[in-house]
């Protein structure tokens, strides 16, 4: 079975310094058809205004994973890491017990764009955690590149979830294949760009829910960079 999200169906809220895209149920956007996918529960699309961010607030109870497509992030928390996150950089919050956590855009002159995701963790009151990694664009051209998943195998981030997250940029012949195990959740979320994936022609912000499948097709890319989530049932 697969399910079609087009970006144009997502809930959105403009706060002037935030224009944030959800493709879930979050905040003051409330759809009791998307309340999430297996245990992925958000995937917000954010661009930070200028000299603006989150100022400090608090999670707990869940994996928080942040993907920066342009501009940088600034993060502080108080497990006293303080750095930026650029493009091409895939941060991992373990908000477990509680964590708290400020985002921000220093820019003068520039918008922070990047991709706002929780997941479900594997137990509740994990030890708060951080961890973040670049992943060149040549490890992405042409296929599908793991950044995040429970056993941080071949140089991927842990994540404490039963969930892995593999990124992809994909033009013109550019294609991947990837197996599936029919019992578990798949999530295609296209980032940028337009895709044509297991026959359907995606555009910037869609999205495919797929379930008994066994197999996913990537190609006929232009401009194209993908997400793909591998989720518990």
């Amino acid at each position: 079975m697969i399910t079609l999200r087009r970006s144009a169906d997502r809930g959105f809220a403009d706060h002037g310094w935030l224009k944030s895209f959800h493709t879930f149920s979050f905040a003051d956007y409330h759809d009791p058809a998307q309340m999430g996918f297996g245990n992925l529960r958000v995937i917000n699309e954010d661009k930070i205004a200028p000299g603006t961010g989150f100022g400090t607030h608090g999670h707990r109870d869940m994996e928080i994973v942040s993907y920066v497509l342009e501009g940088a992030l600034a993060h502080r928390d108080s497990m006293g890491q303080t750095t930026a996150i650029r493009p091409g950089e895939l941060q991992r919050m373990t908000a477990g017990t509680g964590v708290r956590h400020s985002e921000f855009n220093h820019a003068a002159d520039a918008t922070t764009h990047f991709l706002q995701i929780w997941l479900l963790p594997r137990a509740a009151n994990l030890a708060p955690g951080y961890e973040q990694k670049a992943f060149p664009e040549a490890d992405k051209r042409g296929r599908l590149r793991l950044l995040a998943a429970p056993d941080g195998r071949d140089g991927a981030v842990t994540l404490h979830a039963d969930a892995a997250i593999r990124a992809g940029l994909f033009d013109g012949a550019e294609a991947a294949e990837l197996a599936l195990d029919p019992a578990r959740r798949t999530w295609v979320h296209l980032v940028r760009g337009t895709l044509t994936v297991n026959g359907q022609r995606l555009l910037a912000g869609d999205a495919l829910g797929l379930l008994g499948e066994a197999s996913l097709s990537l190609g006929d890319g232009e401009g194209a960079e993908v997400l793909v989530f591998d989720l518990a049932a």
